[in-house]
């Protein structure tokens, strides 16, 4: 019985990794591949023509990303981050660390100068090798990061849901001869509004701690999952528990989007930095300038790129959206 039960999980572990074919580097794919990769990637184009522009429209600033920096996203203690390595390097005798999201320059910037903010920001995580085969992690990705001072969640959920309708609808018009090639024009469709919203502690007692998958297995149109416990910065209700935050699944392809209102208030970010044993010195300018009343209250999120474009073209593996795909585990010569 234990023989035939250990052949069962080998297969099932077999059919998992079959599941998922790893993308090839630029220089060994086929012809058939090449043109397929051509079609992405214009399909790329236009998702990111379009997003910059609405933004630029909607009055935004566009500003350039930060690679290096003493003060970068914690990923903690966010269950869903699974960061392997922290990238560190000494420069000018400090210790700096790559960008794991620009969450922190974009506080202070949308304080201090600039009220409606976006950026294309490379992110550099680490991600454990087992995602690899999970078709939906890189470890290098792009994020479309945006913020807005004085803004409430409401507000940037329906400025993202008319993004994204808008999107679909613009690429169902330019891309046809894109999407028909990859199999996804059909099938593609421009989502209702508004999206349903699920509460994250709901979702959790009705399938388990595996509610991510189950969620974006059983949907047929992004929706959103509020109420998810997450980094300091992210506004919490201490009185009723409650996150004001808000995360964008896709059919199939999970979480696209991580965003919130934020907090401002220097008495409980302190309280929650030192309740999650977050290292203060690594926020110090963060800090000073909530103490002394600088930090304004915002709202805002982050969108993958890769994850975004892959759910559009129905890409196997996220890597299929990058021309220099970075997969958990591997590392290609370029």
């Amino acid at each position: 019985m234990r023989r035939k039960y250990a052949v069962t999980q080998r297969s099932l572990t077999i059919v998992r990794r079959r599941l998922v074919e790893m993308p090839k580097p630029l220089e060994k794919l086929s012809e058939i591949e090449i043109e397929k990769k051509g079609h992405v990637s214009r399909v790329m184009t236009h998702v990111l023509k379009y997003l910059t522009s609405k933004f630029v429209d909607s009055e935004f600033e566009w500003l350039l990303p930060v690679i290096f920096s003493m003060s970068t996203d914690p990923l903690w203690p966010d269950p869903g981050a699974s960061v392997e390595k922290r990238i560190e390097v000494e420069i000018y005798g400090k210790t700096v660390r790559t960008t794991l999201s620009m969450i922190i320059h974009k506080m202070v910037a949308c304080s201090l100068a600039h009220p409606k903010l976006f950026i294309l920001s490379p992110n550099v995580r680490i991600e454990r090798r087992e995602r690899s085969n999970s078709g939906k992690h890189a470890y290098e990705f792009t994020q479309l990061d945006f913020e807005v001072r004085n803004a409430s969640s409401e507000e940037i959920r329906s400025f993202v849901e008319e993004l994204v309708c808008g999107l679909i609808s613009s690429l169902k018009k330019h891309m046809r001869t894109e999407l028909v090639h990859l199999g996804r024009y059909d099938s593609l469709e421009v989502p209702d509004m508004p999206f349903r919203a699920y509460d994250k502690v709901e979702l959790e007692s009705k399938f388990g701690k595996d509610w991510e998958t189950r969620l974006m297995h059983e949907i047929s149109e992004p929706v959103w999952v509020t109420n998810v416990p997450r980094e300091f910065y992210d506004f919490e209700d201490f009185e009723d528990g409650q996150w004001d935050n808000y995360d964008l699944f896709l059919p199939k392809y999970g979480e696209v989007l991580s965003g919130a209102k934020r907090e401002w208030e220097y008495s409980k970010i302190v309280r929650k930095m030192e309740r999650d044993d977050v290292k203060k010195k690594n926020y110090e300018v963060l800090l000073k300038l909530a103490k002394d009343r600088r930090l304004k209250p915002s709202a805002g999120a982050g969108v993958g790129i890769e994850r975004l474009v892959s759910w559009i073209v129905g890409a196997k593996h996220i890597g299929e959206t990058q021309p220099f795909p970075k997969i958990p585990g591997l590392v290609f010569d370029l």
